[in-house]
């Protein structure tokens, strides 16, 4: 089982270590990948005290200094995701799974160079998404 600690990895980002920073990020790292509504839920439901701007604050926070990413659930609701290196996702019904494909990556790559993309070299990542219809 790998520790990591919390308080040092939110410091090498740039912020401040605080209860809610910590607690929201611990959180995040258990989840992997989660709602706004149900990282809401968990959050207030060990801190009742903790707002919904400090919530929403903290979560902008942590994307602006790469420790989560924000994507968009195909029915449309907000979701963070705690995994940075490039993958793609699958999502079949509320389940959520990384799928990490370097060799398919670098296929659109090259085939967006192929196609004379004119910003390829400004490209900051490339992810999918692969919903599955139960």
């Amino acid at each position: 089982m790998i520790v990591m600690n919390i308080g040092k990895i939110i410091k090498e980002a740039g912020l401040k270590a605080t209860p809610q920073r910590k607690m929201i990020y611990e959180l995040m790292t258990e989840l992997g990948h989660s709602s706004i509504d149900e990282i809401i839920a968990r959050v207030q439901q060990q801190n009742p005290e903790i707002t919904l701007s400090t919530i929403y604050r903290i979560l902008d926070s942590f994307c602006k200094a790469g420790l989560l990413s924000k994507m968009n659930h195909p029915d449309g609701k907000c979701c963070y995701d705690v995994t940075l290196m490039e993958h793609h996702h699958v999502f079949l019904d509320d389940e959520i799974t990384d799928y990490i494909d370097p060799e398919l990556t670098m296929l659109i790559k090259n085939h967006l160079k192929e196609k004379s993309f004119e910003h390829l070299d400004s490209i900051e990542k490339i992810s999918i998404q692969i919903v599955v219809n139960n």
